[in-house]
């Protein structure tokens, strides 16, 4: 009896010490809190207790008028509230600007009406930004898919944080706790289908590219100048975009600038490129590929051909395919360039 009572005891003092432990570590983490509506908070409670650095995910309601709604009241779409999700999460693990990116790649960003299956008000997106920083944040990543040329007009809102009011006990672990139904209602919602489509080349494109070449391609990113691939690069051939391999410049057309990137006086077609003025104070116009959406770099009008202009264009977008190689990679229709 008496080893008995010392196991106990034991044990009893293990378990208070990994409870003490494990109390001393949340203490010790930092944490901040975002807001989030993607339509079915139980889906986008889920999308973000499976992320890395998530500590916890509480489905709610935010935006609108009516102080501690319930359930019944949000859903007839009158209270202007959204069904949404507050996330609480280590800033050392994981930042706001990859909660935000998590966020778009688990919503359709250009349904107003709603979220798949469920239409209303109460369904549609939004970002409640609760700083500046985050607001900023927001607003960059929301431009960044908006110039990517992938999507229809995005919809969905960024706005100020608003009081949160916490859901209903049912509505918290819905998938976790209901199971069955959780899982009946995904499937019938279309959900995974539809992201499967907005999103799955996009997943894909980051298993392809390097981290480089995607922050450049698709978040237009700049690279560093006398330090990338291609920025003295005197061999004869063409360069193609990384992602969808479109044929866009030739070694003929390439000159040394002086700035550290590969400079061109023109594009091979001027069909396989796309240029769009930027607002700001640089006033610059960015050089897009016509078929993939790529960012290339921008085009300035101080260049030595006779059109006057300079492409200057980041070699992680790029792909350099050399003159002997053109036929063999099936680009033989551009070998007239080199006659």
């Amino acid at each position: 009896m008496k080893y008995i009572i010392i196991l106990i005891i034991a044990a009893a003092i293990v378990f208070l010490s990994l409870n003490i432990s494990n109390m001393n570590k949340n203490k010790n983490i930092n944490t901040d809190t975002a807001i989030f509506a993607g339509g079915c908070f139980w889906c986008i409670e889920t999308a973000f207790e499976g992320l890395d650095g998530v500590v916890k995910v509480v489905s709610g309601y935010t935006g609108g008028q009516v102080v501690d709604p319930t359930y019944e009241q949000v859903s007839s779409g009158t209270t202007g509230h959204y069904e949404a999700v507050e996330v609480t999460y280590d800033t050392d693990k994981v930042s706001y600007a990859e909660l935000v990116e998590h966020f778009w790649q688990n919503i359709d960003p250009t349904d107003e009406t709603g979220q798949f299956i469920d239409k209303g008000s109460q369904y549609k997106t939004a970002i409640f930004y609760k700083s500046e920083e985050q607001k900023e944040m927001a607003m960059q990543s929301k431009t960044i898919l908006e110039s990517s040329g992938n999507f229809d007009a995005i919809v969905t809102e960024i706005l100020p944080a608003q009081e949160f009011y916490i859901a209903e006990d049912y509505h918290q672990d819905y998938a976790k706790n209901s199971r069955l139904q959780y899982k009946l209602y995904e499937k019938g919602s279309g959900r995974e289908d539809k992201l499967e489509e907005l999103w799955g080349d996009y997943e894909g494109l980051k298993e392809k590219l390097t981290p480089l070449q995607y922050e450049v391609t698709q978040q237009c990113g700049t690279e560093a100048p006398f330090d990338n691939e291609y920025w003295d690069n005197k061999a004869a051939g063409i360069y193609v975009d990384i992602v969808s391999g479109q044929a866009l410049f030739s070694s003929l057309d390439k000159y040394d600038s002086g700035t550290g990137w590969p400079s061109f006086t023109k594009p091979i077609d001027m069909q396989n490129v796309v240029a769009k003025k930027e607002d700001g104070p640089l006033a610059r116009t960015e050089i897009k590929s016509s078929q993939a959406g790529s960012h290339l770099g921008h085009v300035f009008p101080d260049g030595p051909g006779p059109e006057g202009e300079r492409y200057c264009i980041n070699s992680a977008s790029l792909k350099f395919i050399p003159k002997e190689e053109m036929s063999q990679k099936g680009y033989e229709e551009y070998l007239y360039l080199f006659e």
